[in-house]
Order: C-alpha cells, then sequence, then structure tokens
C-alpha cells in the first residue's frame, strides 16, 4: 500500500466542502450555523478591524493616547469586543523599539482585530524561537531590522493579549483612515512585519 503525498491530496477547497457534508448528513453541524460562524470570520472578526484601529490611531492623535493607555476600552471604542478580545494591550514599535508578538504556551490572540491567528504564530518552533533568537526569526520572515533597534519579545496569554502599533510608513501623511487602514497587515499588527507605503 503506498502512501500519499500532501502534493497527490485534492484541494483543501473540496476536501472542506466534503469534510462538511459529512459532518451535515452525520447531523453534526448545522449548515446555517455554519455560515453564520463564516460570515461572522470574513465580514465581522479579522486584521480588517485591526487595521481600522492602526490607522484610526495614526490619524487621532487623541484617539492614539487612548489606545495606548487602555487598548481594550478604546478598541471597543470602534465596536471591535468580544471573546479573546476582553484585555488588549496595544505596544507601539518605533525605530529605536521594536515590539513582537508571541504566545508561548498555546496560541492565546486577539481575535476581534486579528481573527484566527495564522499557522505560523500557533507553530511551537516559532513560539520558542522568536523568545530565544528574535532577531533570527523576524529576518527569515522577511523583517531586517537595523543592529540598534531594540526588539522586546510580548507573551500573550489568557490575561493579556497583545497588539502592535505599527510605524506609519513615511510618505503616507496625506491618506485618508481608510486608504490607510488598507496597507496594514495582520502581520505588522504581530511585529513580524512593517507596514509598507503604496
Amino acid at each position: 500500500m503506498s502512501e500519499t503525498t500532501p502534493a497527490d491530496r485534492l484541494p483543501i477547497e473540496l476536501r472542506t466542502e466534503a469534510l462538511e457534508q459529512l459532518l451535515t448528513e452525520r447531523g453534526l453541524v448545522d449548515p446555517s450555523v455554519m455560515d453564520k460562524f463564516i460570515q461572522t470570520y470574513e465580514t465581522s472578526v479579522g486584521p480588517m478591524n485591526g487595521a481600522k484601529v492602526i490607522a484610526k490611531a495614526w490619524t487621532d492623535p487623541d484617539y492614539r493616547e487612548r489606545l495606548l493607555a487602555d487598548g481594550t476600552a478604546a478598541i471597543a471604542e470602534l465596536g471591535f469586543k468580544g471573546p479573546q478580545g476582553e484585555h488588549i494591550v496595544v505596544v507601539e514599535n518605533t525605530p529605536q523599539r521594536h515590539n513582537v508578538i508571541v504566545c508561548t504556551l498555546c496560541s492565546c490572540y486577539p481575535w476581534p482585530v486579528l481573527g484566527l491567528p495564522p499557522s505560523w504564530y500557533k507553530d511551537p518552533a516559532y513560539r520558542a524561537r522568536v523568545v530565544r533568537e528574535p532577531r533570527v526569526v523576524l529576518a527569515e520572515m522577511g523583517l531586517e531590522l537595523p543592529a540598534d533597534t531594540e526588539i522586546v519579545v510580548r507573551d500573550s496569554s489568557s490575561e493579556v493579549r497583545w497588539l502592535v502599533l505599527p510605524e506609519q510608513p513615511a510618505g503616507t501623511e496625506d491618506l485618508s483612515e481608510q486608504e490607510l487602514a488598507g496597507l496594514v497587515t495582520r502581520d505588522a499588527m504581530v511585529g513580524v512585519a512593517k507596514v509598507k507605503a503604496p
């Protein structure tokens, strides 16, 4: 009997559809409930929410101050709250200090503003190595930082989840809040990337 390799497997979309059909046929899931969860994560929860928070902080100094003082409350002002977002602390990246987020124990993550955690965030190698050698891990992920930039690793937990306020890219000061939000990525809000100018 030959083993199948990942390349021999059906595309993820087909496997997902088959699994959903099987679970539905066996009465284990309700398709309407599944549709509601999918719609929630496509339209209501995800990195686009965090991007709106960051863009607001870049364009509104008073909001930025509130965000850094009490992330949970300031984020809730924009309507983003819920499970996994009960206590969010926001830290600011600067040319002198770069914050990167990890959850060394599991995958604690601020779902209301970042959606579901990416697979690399949950990977044991990332969780262990970014604490020991953050500069090396960031470089492997494509982010080279100057040698004199301090890197601070923030460990999320069930008590506190972290969100990075990335540096606003030079030359974007005249962009609208909506245009700025379109530049912000999930990876920048975790601290493994920088926001790039258009």
